[in-house]
């Protein structure tokens, strides 16, 4: 099975350390995916990701769009690091096209495994999502709205990184341990979850959603 191995974030170390994770040097890991801290100069958001197994050898340089790198790392086999603010994994990393069934394509050339496409609206306005399974971890693809890919330049962008959802131990605590750097818990997409939404005041270069298990 393809899993992620690394994902490449365009912020500094110290604003995640400060949000509570446990950091080591330019790096974080989170279950058995590895956050690399490129600092703000690499550019917004996730800017790249290492994925292994068959789907990571075959990998091209670039997936859909996606910078994407091969790597012949095995998954750890130690425990991740307990992080102080509860969050014990990756729920799922969010990536935005404005051609999913081309996307969808792309994945599955490059051997990711499709589980479902949704061909419901989410509450923020997409039309459609695919999800893919990588380890323990999901892919959500969602279709960019209409008037938006428009707006931006048309079905014939690249797709890109979005954002990330972490999973908590306890949400509740989580939230109230953030502050004012965390919105309202509230009811998720999903049936019987809950989630929250950091702020700006939060510090962090991309979106990031925090769910319970």
């Amino acid at each position: 099975m393809t899993t992620i191995d690394e994902l490449a974030i365009a912020d500094e170390p110290a604003a995640w350390a400060a949000l509570g994770f446990a950091v080591d040097g330019d790096r974080c890991r989170i279950g058995a995916v590895t956050l690399r801290f490129a600092g703000r100069a690499a550019g917004r958001g996730i800017v790249a990701w290492s994925l292994r197994g068959d789907g990571g050898t075959a990998a091209p340089a670039t997936l859909d769009g996606l910078p994407t790198a091969r790597s012949a790392a095995r998954p750890p086999e130690a425990e991740p690091p307990a992080h102080p603010n509860g969050v014990e994994a990756i729920d799922h990393v969010v990536v935005v096209s404005p051609a999913l069934d081309r996307t969808v394509a792309a994945f599955q050339a490059a051997g990711l495994d499709l589980r479902r496409i949704r061909e419901q609206p989410t509450p923020a306005g997409a039309p459609r999502q695919a999800f893919f399974r990588l380890g323990a971890e999901v892919v959500e693809v969602v279709q960019e709205p209409a008037d938006v890919s428009e707006r931006l330049g048309g079905a014939g962008r690249p797709a890109f990184f979005w954002g990330l959802a972490l999973r908590c131990a306890d949400l509740d605590a989580t939230v109230a341990g953030l502050g004012e750097r965390s919105g309202p818990v509230r009811d998720a997409v999903q049936p019987g979850r809950r989630i929250a939404s950091l702020r700006r005041e939060a510090g962090l270069g991309l979106p990031v959603a925090l769910m319970s298990g």
